[in-house]
């Protein structure tokens, strides 16, 4: 008798659908698994055969087929042996087709006929819902990320005995209801706040900056001048997460295996901070299937590269492409990939190896070290990062005055504010941030009049900008005066924005 049920499988991020044909005929008897299977997916037929005979199902010895299509689509994953369950059950008649319509199974079995969780569930249930099933029964534990989903009801199966009994009866079927805390938009909770930054008026100004025109930027200072402490507190002064970020996000994490227990979606941005021995294909994503990396993880939200000159430089240089293209593509023998790559860069470094240059009162490191230390950070890469600043150590008296600092969420409120200039502006264009302007839009929305133009062009010559460091600096200087609220750029916005160019030129310059 011949059997089909249906599932999903992963590539990259994306699900596509998968069915699992089951035939039971004469033969020898056996078990048999064809198409292009993982290993961990060809050993279902083991896992399955135990998992029914410790459920207390009986089956008669024939011989068993099951196909995996389609065929030329590698499957990996233990998320088949439900489905390869189901289809067997069908083939053999203890299933009836009417209850197979319309239904998609997910699911890992352990040799008790337990279900188990399993990863990527939130792109798999996707994927399905998108393809029209209604239906989608998946392991407990996996529940709220198909409810997170929406539109398509989620089952929730214990075991493959419990999955038999109601295949068997419809009629008992009990779909899962979306919790409240589903439908709510996710309220951010942070460890950390700008409040606990004492001092450091520079940084945090050209913090809020970057975050409301989405600018990536750069740390520049001794230890201890505070660039890690802010950099962990960007996420806070972040707009809140939409309903289609927390998807992304989530789905991401979810194919990683990286969500937090109990949770469906993330009411956070990321922050991903990896460690400067980091691997390339760990920051990239990849491997001979690919899967996201940290470039990937830290999707809306955020990168922080501590010690930026410590990291390998092929590490760094492959940051160009995503920095640009918002995505990252990686190219393998059985296909193209692409992973979102859309994050805010915030990267940290020293201006030399003991840290403190130009202080030749502290500062040990001859002329050939500063050099050498510094131009492991290539030009290209400083070419796409908006701002620079530099961190002045705190004094005793912002240390341990008793003034109050302002807190994350009133920075937020006017970074959300800028955000939403930029929303009407760009409406209907696919453009969401100044920093995302292509060289029609910046003609359109960054007009100069003869002042900030005679400005503009001494900064081109004097700091020997590139075609691009002149188009970050108009893009910045836009950001300034939307969060001022001016509908031109005037010569203190653009003064400003120019100002946080210079240090490239300082330290990276042929005087620096």
């Amino acid at each position: 008798m011949f059997s089909k049920v249906y599932s999903a499988g992963l590539q990259g991020i994306e699900g596509y659908l998968v069915q699992v044909e089951a035939d039971v005929g004469d033969g020898l008897p056996g078990f048999h698994m064809v198409g292009y299977l993982a290993p961990e997916v060809r050993e279902a037929q083991d896992r399955v055969r135990t998992a029914l005979k410790n459920a207390g199902i009986r089956l008669p010895p024939r011989k068993v087929t099951i196909n995996l299509s389609p065929a030329d689509i590698r499957k990996d994953g233990t998320a088949f042996d439900l489905p390869v369950a189901v289809a067997v059950l069908a083939a053999y008649g203890m299933v009836g087709p009417a209850a197979l319509k319309g239904s998609a199974f997910i699911g890992e079995l352990g040799l008790d006929g337990q279900v188990k969780p399993v990863r990527g569930v939130l792109p798999l249930v996707s994927a399905l819902r998108d393809l029209g099933w209604k239906r989608c029964f998946l392991p407990v534990e996996n529940v709220p990320e198909g409810l997170a989903v929406g539109q398509i009801d989620i089952v929730k199966v214990k075991n493959v005995k419990q999955a038999m009994e109601w295949l068997a009866d419809p009629g008992k079927i009990q779909k899962e209801s979306i919790h409240e805390w589903l439908l709510a938009e996710g309220s951010q909770g942070y460890a950390y706040d700008f409040c606990e930054v004492n001092g450091q008026r520079l940084i945090r100004r050209a913090t809020e900056i970057a975050v409301s025109g989405q600018h990536n930027i750069l740390y520049l200072g001794p230890p201890g001048s505070g660039k890690s402490m802010v950099a962990q507190r960007v996420p806070t002064i972040m707009p809140s997460l939409s309903r289609e970020e927390q998807l992304e996000i989530s789905k991401i994490h979810s194919v990683c295996g990286m969500l937090p227990p109990g949770k469906a979606l993330f009411n956070t941005r990321p922050f991903r901070a990896p460690h400067h021995t980091v691997s390339l294909q760990a920051m990239a994503g990849g491997g001979k299937y690919p899967k996201p990396g940290e470039v990937s993880l830290a999707s809306r939200g955020v990168l922080f590269l501590d010690e930026l000159p410590e990291y390998r430089r092929e590490v760094l240089e492959i940051l160009r492409q995503p920095l640009e293209d918002r995505k990252i593509m990686i190219s393998r023998v059985n296909g193209r990939y692409g992973f979102p790559a859309n994050f805010l860069l915030v990267a940290a470094m020293n201006p030399c190896p003991c840290g403190f240059y130009p202080d030749r009162s502290r500062c040990s490191c001859n002329e050939r070290q500063i050099r050498r230390y510094l131009g492991r950070v290539s030009r290209p890469l400083l070419d796409r990062i908006d701002l620079c600043v530099e961190a002045a150590p705190a004094t005793y008296g912002e240390l341990r005055g008793d003034k109050e600092n302002e807190p994350s969420q009133a920075i937020r409120e006017r970074v959300e504010r800028a955000r939403e200039i930029q929303k009407r502006r760009f409406q209907g264009s696919g453009t969401f941030f100044n920093s995302a302007m292509g060289n029609r839009q910046v003609k359109q929305y960054c007009p100069l009049g003869a002042e900030e133009e005679d400005l503009l062009q001494r900064a081109f010559q004097g700091q020997r900008l590139s075609a691009r460091g002149c188009q970050k600096i108009l893009k910045v200087a836009r950001t300034i005066a939307d969060m001022e609220g001016a509908r031109q750029i005037g010569k203190s916005h653009l003064g400003e924005a120019v100002g946080y160019r210079s240090l490239e030129e300082k330290y990276w310059g042929k005087e620096g």
